[in-house]
């Protein structure tokens, strides 16, 4: 038996990440009308966009899907109450406090999943009362821990540390990385980088095409005086270098930064001034293709490596 399966009424435990200007209602359908499950970005949205995306992507499959909510987003009240009203199964929840809602998301009868980077979150996220949780190593694109800690190392550890399933995520792209998880412990993992090539990824063509183009050390971890982000090089990225190597301060940081980078780059596609956010996986990543191609691939292959395995943890392909 595989608990995130189970948990979440899946075909497979495959979990599109709810990246920000990438995850849309049409790569969550998408995802779990595969097998897998989709989940809307909400970090992104405001809120009235946010009910329109969940409204859609009921519409568009009646399997589940998830929404994953920072919990520092200045809005959450009103993301929490739409979630609530609209029967959203699932939510994902990163960046502070699990605590905080977890409680009150599991007394309307939501299951509640939480990303951590280390173990001392993760037995916190447990302890909050989380369905499970995802440990992301700074593989992963986009905001990541202080710690540095790869999936290699961080996964394993957490796994031995908690009771609840636990779910890999940040530098899995194929079928070999799908294994490799579930060796260190996983009972599922969660995708990012490989769904955002995809054309119902709600990301600017133009960062798509830069994401299939990225080569061996294309994405570097910078801002660490603020919150630690994944970014693929470009002129803005090497700004953000600069004046790190120059020692400026986090308020300097901040300034530079600005507001609508991320915007500016994923969605809008300016590949020169935006924030594009990328795993270090994009460098397997070779062309764009629809999102059930990719389940299908992951689990095709998985199949293929995990053939004539009698350990039962492998079993669910």
């Amino acid at each position: 038996m595989n608990r995130i399966k189970e948990l979440f009424g899946i075909q497979y435990p495959i979990i599109q990440a709810g990246m920000i200007w990438c995850s849309g209602w049409e790569l969550a359908s998408a995802v779990s009308k595969a097998g897998g499950l989709g989940i809307i970005g909400a970090g992104s949205m405001y809120p009235e966009v946010l009910r329109n995306q969940i409204k859609k992507c009921q519409v568009a499959t009646d399997r589940p899907f998830a929404v994953n909510v920072p919990l520092l987003y200045p809005s959450i009240e009103e993301h929490m109450a739409t979630i609530v009203e609209l029967g959203v199964p699932i939510v994902f929840t990163s960046a502070g406090n699990p605590k905080t809602w977890t409680e009150h998301l599991k007394s309307h009868g939501i299951q509640v999943v939480h990303v951590v980077s280390s173990v001392k979150f993760a037995l916190k996220a447990q302890a909050a009362g989380v369905d499970a949780v995802v440990a992301e190593g700074f593989e992963a694109g986009g905001h990541n821990g202080r710690e540095e800690t790869t999936t290699l190392c961080l996964v394993p550890s957490v796994a031995d540390a908690l009771d609840v399933p636990v779910i890999a995520a940040g530098g899995i792209g194929d079928a070999r990385a799908i294994l490799a998880a579930f060796a260190l412990g996983a009972e599922g993992v969660q995708i990012g980088s490989r769904f955002v090539a995809t054309p119902e990824s709600s990301a600017h063509q133009a960062f798509k095409d830069e994401v299939v183009a990225a080569g061996e050390g294309a994405t570097r971890l910078s801002l660490k005086a603020l919150t630690p982000v994944r970014l693929l090089d470009n002129a803005f990225a090497r700004e953000v270098v600069k004046a790190e190597t120059a020692g400026q301060s986090p308020e300097e940081l901040k300034a530079l930064l600005g507001r609508g980078r991320a915007k500016k780059g994923m969605f809008e596609g300016d590949l020169d001034n935006g924030e594009l956010e990328i795993g270090q996986v994009s460098s397997l990543i070779r062309e764009v293709k629809p999102a059930a191609e990719v389940v299908k691939e992951l689990v095709e292959g998985y199949s293929a490596l995990t053939r004539g395995m009698e350990d039962p943890r492998f079993r669910w392909a």
